[in-house]
């Protein structure tokens, strides 16, 4: 019974992630705040992260940055890679140092997103234009606290997901 609460949770957190990028990319949906609007994928796959063991939290990290890699222009395969070692290191935090709840969600959302955007704007822009500083201000930034608003809400939606559907990982 556990290994069909596992491949259903899967299936949901997979149908979640396509869900939220569809609702990321639809135009208007999400008023834009400074010329930005929130990326969803990024703080689900976080949130999911804190739920799941190492390997799944990284196989959902590649699933979202896979997502934001076809949303975007820019590299293939850079979120991919950045949200699978990201979800990686935070269920393996959460599994070791840290306790399961909704502070902690936040505070995980602030880090991860933080460290993603971060990276997106190193590498995309750093390194390639005359004023970073610029587009750090008016573009990053205002779309890392948009999207950070949401991490309560995928934190709750998750966990009463993970609760209704346990699994062998504990959570």
């Amino acid at each position: 019974m556990r290994d069909l609460n596992r491949i259903i949770r899967s299936l949901a957190y997979v149908l979640e992630l396509l869900v939220l990028f569809m609702l990321q990319e639809t135009p208007g949906l999400f008023p834009p705040v400074y010329g930005v609007r929130p990326v969803l994928v990024l703080p689900a796959a976080a949130v999911i992260a804190m739920l799941e063991d190492e390997t799944r939290a990284m196989a959902f990290g590649v699933i979202a940055g896979l997502f934001c890699d076809f949303g975007y222009s820019g590299m293939l395969g850079f979120h991919a890679l950045v949200m699978g070692v990201l979800c990686f290191g935070v269920s393996l935090l959460v599994q070791t140092y840290l306790q399961i709840n909704p502070v902690t969600a936040v505070l995980v959302g602030i880090a991860a997103l933080g460290i993603m955007f971060g990276s997106q704007w190193l590498f995309f822009y750093y390194f390639r234009y005359s004023s970073p500083g610029y587009a750090l201000k008016i573009h990053y930034i205002p779309k890392y606290l948009y999207t950070l608003i949401f991490v309560p809400l995928l934190y709750l939606l998750n966990k009463a997901l993970a609760e209704s559907l346990p699994s062998n990982s504990g959570a």
